[in-house]
């Protein structure tokens, strides 16, 4: 085997890989992510489906693969296996704290499918790893986890909110939109208020009380890349709030 059939295999590989994490793909999606032509995809996909793997083309909208289906593990280089290790430390100390319980199942998760000898020199670099004690969390929300229910599930947010430029207490519906980390190193929902009947941004640290309610809304017509356009028009960036 060559240097491009082991470079195609690789490929091919990756493009399941990234079918199995993305509901839909285009030709032209893929073939800017491994920087290869639209032709080359074709060609890629139609050799995937001669080989049993089962890709749907959707008129007009791009490949999927079929629900439920799975390849085997993905079996972790050192260098990855470091890069996690070292990251796991940085986002626990960083990390909304809804997300602990979730970001430490998912790496146990993948600590679980290494080699034996990866697994071993895995845990002892654990132990040659430490956090400064006078590093503290750079926020203190615990409100991530329940937000993206609510956004994928397209569901309204009840929310008490303290305003600290505006110097206000209020209660309000939103329906969530998109999550943005802001310049202080925190996160923020933009959602759009039904007490404002526009687009806020609300910071998590500022959130009083979330609940999620039995009422649904329709997905808004504009991208998250279209809203941030517009901000750009008034603001270098959407980090001023208007909530």
């Amino acid at each position: 085997m060559n240097d491009n059939d082991i470079k195609r295999v690789s490929r091919l590989t990756a493009i399941v890989t990234q079918l199995q994490t993305k509901r839909l793909l285009t030709a032209t999606q893929l073939s800017e992510n491994f920087n290869v032509s639209v032709r080359t995809i074709y060609r890629d996909i139609k050799a995937l489906e001669d080989a049993g793997i089962p890709i749907f083309t959707v008129e007009g909208k791009g490949y999927s693969l079929m629900e439920g289906f799975k390849i085997p593990p993905l079996m972790f280089t050192e260098s990855e296996t470091y890069a996690l290790v070292t990251a796991e430390q940085l986002i626990l100390k960083s990390m909304d704290g809804s997300f602990t319980k979730e970001i430490l199942s998912a790496l146990h998760k993948i600590k679980a499918v290494l080699r034996f000898s990866t697994k071993e020199k895995t845990e002892l670099l654990s132990n040659w790893i430490a956090m400064s004690p006078l590093i503290t969390r750079a926020h203190t929300s615990d409100s991530l986890t329940l937000i993206q229910h609510a956004l994928t599930a397209f569901r309204v947010l009840d929310l008490q909110y303290h305003s600290l430029h505006k110097g206000e207490e209020t209660t309000r519906f939103i329906e969530p939109f998109a999550l943005y980390y802001c310049l202080e190193k925190s996160w923020a929902l933009i959602a759009y208020c039904r007490l404002r009947k526009d687009f806020r941004m609300f910071k998590l640290d500022n959130m009083l009380k979330l609940e999620l309610t039995k009422l649904s809304f329709e997905p808004h017509n504009i991208t998250l890349q279209e809203y941030l356009k517009e901000k750009r028009k008034n603001f270098t960036t959407p980090d001023t709030l208007l909530s």
